[in-house]
């Protein structure tokens, strides 16, 4: 069975009450559920993980090799600033792809370079919440397509 992990970066445990002006008034924990529904529809694992700290995300896409066929990663603010990140996606030979809630494009300039897009085979940012269930349904057919 696939496995994806999906992998949460700093501030994202207060989604639904930090600035929902721009990230909506959805919780983590309501992502996890809708991605878990998801999980149960298509017969793919999913695991989540969560950390305002680098160094316990890249310990946790480090454990993710030899477990998870793939890694969707919203990692908030270190998306822009993160090489560790970046090196840790490169070195575990796992597919990436990076997710964002709001359009970092339309933001502030700073949020429009992106380390982890270097390493993702895609981005899906401003679509919400839904653009998890559709960074999963990339996932998914990418890594249908690469067993075939």
């Amino acid at each position: 069975m696939t496995s994806i992990l999906v992998l949460n970066g700093p501030n994202l445990n207060l989604l639904g009450t930090r600035q929902p002006e721009v990230y909506g008034t959805t919780t983590l924990a309501d992502i996890e559920k809708l991605c878990a529904g998801w999980a149960a529809d298509t017969g793919c694992g999913v695991a989540f993980g969560q950390s305002n700290h680098e160094g316990h995300l890249i310990d946790q896409i480090h454990a993710a090799r030899g477990v998870h066929d793939g890694i969707v990663l919203n990692a908030g603010a270190y998306t822009h600033s993160s090489i560790a990140l970046m090196d840790a996606i490169a070195s575990v030979d796992l597919p990436a792809i990076e997710l964002h809630l709001s359009n970092v494009h339309a933001r502030e300039d700073f949020r429009h370079v992106s380390y982890i897009a270097k390493v993702a085979i895609g981005i899906i940012c401003g679509f919400g919440a839904r653009g998890y269930i559709m960074a999963l349904d990339a996932m998914l057919a990418h890594v249908s397509d690469q067993k075939t």
